[in-house]
């Protein structure tokens, strides 16, 4: 499951965290884009739950420094031994410049080269060099930890997912189909042992397929009218589909936008239905070769009046009622 939950402050997030655990979810990821940050909900999960898996997804290779990523990494690695996974990405211009100021300048080789530094510095080594987009001078993490994190790259077209088989212990896919997970692996080549694909799927659990589309829609026009994703639904073949959407957006018609977006490209997209048909849904995510489907649960109409208990009965049944 994403965390954390929208609505609910951190502060009360050791209930949700039992929850999830109690419902039969193995693994909880964060992300980081403008709300929290990526280490805090894991290291209260961490704290809280000790039998579930961590994993940010993700956190972006620009707005640390290198040896400040390091150690945020060692740190919850060492709070939670052998169960955290540390997954890194480009993220975007508005997340890298916009927000924190800092100049997105080739995103490819700076994510290749944090990712090369941080599977040097994580396993204890001195890194002491020129990287192609920075320097690092003679840096030893003081706390290496007992159990170095793997680190995981996020990537969309073949670039990057060439990369990521080439030298990332696993890959993190977003905003693709199931049907599409072929292809991205494909890219990514033959995979070493322990290496993990992960992917970021959106579910809304609700019966209402109005409300879950009309939603749907917004967070397609929000997320694949950026470059990157967009370039990457080009790849997918999606160019005649999604092409009315990006020429209505491209002239300031947000609303026409929405409403270009097919039924099928939504239904693709982001899940919806009962629970009970989400699980299934997610199921053939993993029979296309996904080893970690991580949900991200959208609001529905059903919890918004419901409440804590509302949301523990979505979680449970999206779990399928407790096995782990």
């Amino acid at each position: 499951m994403t965390v954390p939950l929208d609505g609910i402050p951190l502060a009360e997030h050791a209930a949700v965290y039992a929850a999830l655990d109690a419902a039969g979810f193995t693994d909880v990821w964060s992300s980081e884009v403008n709300g929290a940050d990526a280490f805090t909900p894991l290291a209260l999960a961490a704290a809280w739950q000790p039998r579930l898996r961590l994993g940010t997804a993700i956190t972006p290779a620009f707005t640390r420094g290198p040896g400040l990523l390091a150690m945020s990494a060692a740190a919850l690695a060492d709070a939670a031994p052998g169960r955290f996974a540390l997954g890194i990405g480009a993220s975007s211009p508005v997340v890298v410049r916009n927000w924190n100021a800092v100049p997105f300048d080739e995103p490819f080789r700076r994510t290749r080269d944090v990712l090369r530094f941080l599977r040097a510095a994580l396993s204890g080594e001195t890194v002491d060099g020129e990287f192609d987009t920075f320097a690092v001078r003679r840096f030893t993490l003081e706390r290496k930890p007992a159990v170095p994190p793997p680190v995981l790259l996020a990537a969309l077209r073949p670039g990057m997912l060439r990369l990521a088989g080439a030298e990332a212990d696993g890959v993190i896919l977003n905003w693709l189909a199931a049907a599409d997970v072929p292809r991205a692996l494909a890219e990514v080549g033959e995979r070493r042992p322990g290496f993990e694909v992960v992917a970021r799927i959106f579910v809304c659990p609700t019966s209402d397929a109005g409300y879950a589309r009309s939603l749907g829609r917004r967070l397609i026009t929000s997320y694949l009218t950026v470059p990157a994703y967009a370039e990457f639904h080009r790849w997918l073949g999606r160019d005649e589909a999604l092409g009315p959407m990006w020429r209505a957006w491209a002239a300031g018609d947000r609303r026409g936008a929405g409403a270009a977006v097919p039924d099928e490209v939504v239904d693709a997209l982001v899940l919806h239905g009962s629970p009970e048909h989400c699980r299934e849904q997610v199921r053939r995510y993993a029979d296309a070769g996904v080893d970690v489907p991580v949900l991200a649960l959208l609001p529905t109409p059903e919890a918004a009046g419901g409440g804590a208990a509302a949301l523990g009965e979505t979680v449970t049944r999206l779990g399928g009622g407790g096995s782990r």
